[in-house]
């Protein structure tokens, strides 16, 4: 018998030019057992595309509206990174400085040589928490301690390897060192407010009736089947909760923790307007996060590797976001973004002048992507 396919309307508002991620993204609700999700599109410095649709959670009772917070995961990296770029617009950061510089006990066992830019590239042979105990993620101070005391897997600028864990606290105790605030405080001061965009690093706890919980995807991506162990990726997990799923993130502790690696949330809309900016040299209607010299260094090419030393995926790295490879930002050389583990996307095309963010509560089917995000993005480009 052919299963029923439940029709689910889609809202919001869409340019006639952009009709084909609408219909992708009614697509994936009746094609490809979506729960809740919601796509924006910024071009040439409009938004053409505020979509959502479905529920906030897996039983659909719950309707996913129009200023719903979904998890973005590792968007959060990105972002965490963008603030010390801020800083280094502001001559208050020189990227070619050694970390040691601004954090003189990130010099412990062997890292005095270690560059700024080495950390926000992923280059930096930091990626591994080998003192930590299961849950340290939670503990932002602890992070930091673990991080000091840790040696490099590898010299600086030898071997890319994606730093899922221990960037974003490398980032934020940058920021906090150099600028007083917590990574948190720092990206809704200097990031989400000016630009209205609606993103934390960590919900309120008013915020909670209006989070998605997220979905376990029973033919997708798990953690625990990725992280095998004994492999860099385990290693590189040690940190996190031995029962680090789908349900511990529906938990308060992550929900609240404001964890600056991967514990973003916010709507599509904030994540494109934020990522629009980028697209557009460093601004958007007047509010300029940092000058277009600034956004072209952080988006030059630091390393390619066919299988990266920790996830082993295929990944071309800039300073801090993801440059473009099998079409994942478009069909652009110059595009960039970054990927969430859950299938969320954000991307920053210069050459269209165009950016997109795409959030989800059901988790995708490989690590940071899936048939239902590639469909979005492609449908975004179907006629430009």
């Amino acid at each position: 018998m052919t299963e029923k396919k439940e029709y689910v309307e889609v809202q919001g508002e869409c340019h006639p030019d952009f009709n084909a991620v609408r219909i992708e993204l009614e697509n994936n609700f009746s094609s490809h057992n979506e729960i809740g999700s919601a796509v924006c599109i910024y071009h040439k410095g409009e938004k053409v595309v505020d979509l959502w649709g479905g529920h906030q959670d897996a039983k659909r009772l719950i309707p996913w509206k129009e200023d719903t917070l979904c998890a973005v995961y590792s968007i959060t990296k990105s972002l965490s990174i963008l603030s010390v770029h801020i800083l280094a617009d502001r001559g208050l950061v020189d990227l070619e400085s050694p970390v040691a510089k601004y954090w003189p006990d990130f010099s412990q066992n062997g890292k005095e040589s270690i560059k700024v830019r080495h950390v926000l590239s992923h280059f930096c042979g930091i990626c591994f928490n080998d003192s930590a105990a299961a849950g340290d993620i939670y503990d932002y101070d602890r992070m930091i301690k673990v991080i000091e005391s840790q040696e490099p897997a590898w010299p600086p600028e030898t071997k890319g390897a994606y730093n899922t864990v221990n960037i974003g606290y490398m980032a934020g105790e940058i920021v906090r060192r150099v600028s007083g605030l917590s990574i948190r405080d720092f990206v809704r001061d200097n990031i989400c407010t000016p630009l209205n965009a609606e993103f934390k690093i960590g919900v309120d706890k008013e915020d909670i009736d209006r989070v998605a919980d997220i979905c376990p995807n029973s033919v997708g991506f798990s953690m625990k089947s990725a992280a095998t162990p004994g492999s860099p990726l385990a290693r590189a997990w040690k940190a996190m909760p031995s029962t680090m799923n789908a349900a511990t993130h529906n938990t308060l502790d992550f929900r609240l923790g404001a964890l600056p690696s991967f514990g973003g949330f916010g709507t599509a809309r904030g994540i494109a307007r934020i990522y629009a900016a980028l697209a557009n040299g460093g601004e958007i209607d007047g509010v300029q996060l940092a000058t277009s010299k600034t956004i072209k260094k952080a988006t030059e090419d630091q390393w390619y590797e066919e299988s990266d030393g920790t996830t082993g995926q295929e990944i071309k790295m800039s300073i801090g976001f993801f440059k473009n490879t099998n079409h994942l930002f478009g069909p652009n050389a110059d595009s960039f973004g970054h990927l969430g583990s859950g299938g969320t996307r954000a991307l920053a095309d210069p050459s269209e002048n165009l950016s997109l963010g795409f959030v989800s509560n059901l988790m995708s089917e490989r690590l940071g992507a899936g048939i239902r995000t590639e469909a979005i993005v492609k449908a975004a480009y179907s006629n430009l």
